[in-house]
């Protein structure tokens, strides 16, 4: 990596509940209402499985009932209106997936989509790849393309990203890594720091706008 391509990155850093009992140290529990035996007011003290649904004198008379006194219903030809019983079919299933929220391991994705892009030296997407359209990186496309033009290759190894932070209406994720850029003569120059890419997150913000892309860079060169 070229003296320029260093001064590129380094640049870029720059109310209470009920309790429902009596009142012991009052006038005592209230008294239960007249028929509330079974603990709702108006309902019997067992149940039981006696009739379902509406009494016999309200349904039509050519609905016959069984030995328990239910009605028997001729079979549904598919015909009958949806019941509260049932959710609609478009309700019914699991949670909408949230797995298009991106991830940690969608920044590490980028910053060696990065380098992939530095390899094939396609400057425009490795460029693209900083926050802001490229701007983020305090280049314009052309000099940030000109800080490779002394550099052969560039091996990367990326390290576990860091915990994602929240700011006003972005996120933030660092991604250390640790590079060896072999220079046009073959000569290696190693590089240790870290990328801290960011997203927004506020309600309009675009696709592009919602994906990790690299905000600032702290890379350092290791001396022999």
């Amino acid at each position: 990596m070229s003296s320029l391509a260093i001064a590129t990155l380094l640049a870029a850093c720059s109310g209470d509940k009920p309790s429902g009992a009596a009142n012991d140290a009052g006038t005592g529990a209230l008294p239960a209402p007249e028929g509330a035996r079974g603990g709702v007011t108006g309902m019997p003290d067992q149940p039981g499985p006696g009739q379902i649904g509406p009494p016999p004198a309200a349904l039509p008379p050519q609905v016959a009932l069984d030995d328990q006194g239910n009605p028997i219903l001729p079979p549904d030809d598919g015909t009958a209106a949806a019941t509260g019983d049932t959710p609609p079919a478009e309700t019914q299933g699991d949670a909408p997936s949230v797995t298009d929220e991106p991830t940690p391991q969608d920044a590490v994705a980028v910053v060696r989509e990065y380098y992939a892009a530095i390899n094939r030296r396609d400057y425009a997407r490795a460029y693209a790849l900083w926050s802001d359209g490229g701007r983020a990186s305090g280049q314009s496309p052309q000099q940030f393309a000109g800080g490779f033009v002394d550099t052969a290759g560039v091996s990367v190894e990326i390290m576990a990203p860091g915990a994602v932070d929240a700011g006003a209406g972005s996120r933030f994720i660092e991604v250390p890594v640790a590079l060896t850029a072999t220079q046009g003569d073959g000569s290696p120059r190693k590089y240790v720091g870290a990328y801290t890419l960011r997203r927004a997150v506020v309600d309009g913000a675009s696709a592009e706008q919602r994906a990790w892309r690299i905000g600032t860079a702290d890379i350092r060169e290791v001396k022999p």
